[in-house]
């Protein structure tokens, strides 16, 4: 009898772990297929970098978003992460990321982490990014996220990043994933020469803006329209 009871306790246990595991395994698979059909999307759209595009394939954007709007995570639109804030449209992430033209020995310095999705981006494009958010909660919440998912060339501070990260200077790239009104001069000066950064800039409505550090000076580039939530800090001042 006590056997019999013994061999019940466990058929129960095994049915309810193998209940389990196909739902976790189905839910996976469906994230996968989500992202694969979302980067072949963005390579229709204009994403010709396969770098870039591999680099999408790798990243779970569902990790990165609230439980609240799971089922839009392969949705090619912004979504709010709370505290004000959005995680970027996917396509427009895979823009800015291919217009800095990163390899593995780049470094590269990132205003404004989120939720961290940007950054694990180029994080697997370059070789080191350094980010900084002005939000504590969000900035922990991502620097924490980051080093769950192994992203040990990512280095996130909470900050004002309109002075950007001069010890850290240069950088071969810039990116900036909110909108001041005008172009950070401190940001300018710690690109290294050769180096690209790419910066909303506007108030309602912003232009993406890409500049060029050459030996010759700085050339300035107006992109795509864009919307971004405002740069905080001492970029209203």
């Amino acid at each position: 009898m006590r056997l019999r009871l013994h061999l019940l306790v466990l058929a129960l246990l095994l049915f309810g772990c193998n209940n389990q595991r196909p739902a976790q395994a189905q839910e996976d698979m469906d994230f996968t297929l989500q992202r694969e059909n979302l980067v072949d999307l963005l390579a229709v759209e204009g994403i010709r970098d396969a770098r870039v595009l591999d680099a999408l394939r790798r990243v779970e954007r569902h990790r990165f978003v609230p439980d609240q709007v799971l089922d839009r995570a392969y949705d090619n639109r912004p979504l709010p992460i709370g505290s004000g804030q959005t995680i970027s449209q996917p396509y427009v992430v895979a823009y800015m990321t291919e217009i800095l033209q990163l390899n593995e020995s780049h470094r590269v310095l990132e205003i404004g982490t989120g939720s961290g999705y940007q950054a694990a981006v180029l994080a697997e494009v370059a070789g080191e990014v350094y980010s900084i958010e002005i939000l504590p909660e969000l900035g922990e919440n991502a620097a924490a996220l980051l080093t769950e998912l192994g992203y040990d060339n990512i280095h996130v501070r909470i900050g004002d990043g309109y002075q950007g990260w001069p010890e850290m200077a240069p950088f071969d790239a810039v990116i900036v994933t909110a909108a001041p009104d005008h172009i950070p001069q401190p940001l300018v000066d710690q690109l290294a020469v050769g180096g690209r950064m790419i910066i909303p800039v506007g108030d309602d409505y912003q232009r993406l803006t890409l500049i060029l550090r050459t030996s010759e000076g700085v050339e300035v580039i107006d992109d795509l329209p864009v919307r971004f939530v405002p740069m905080t800090g001492e970029a209203q001042e």
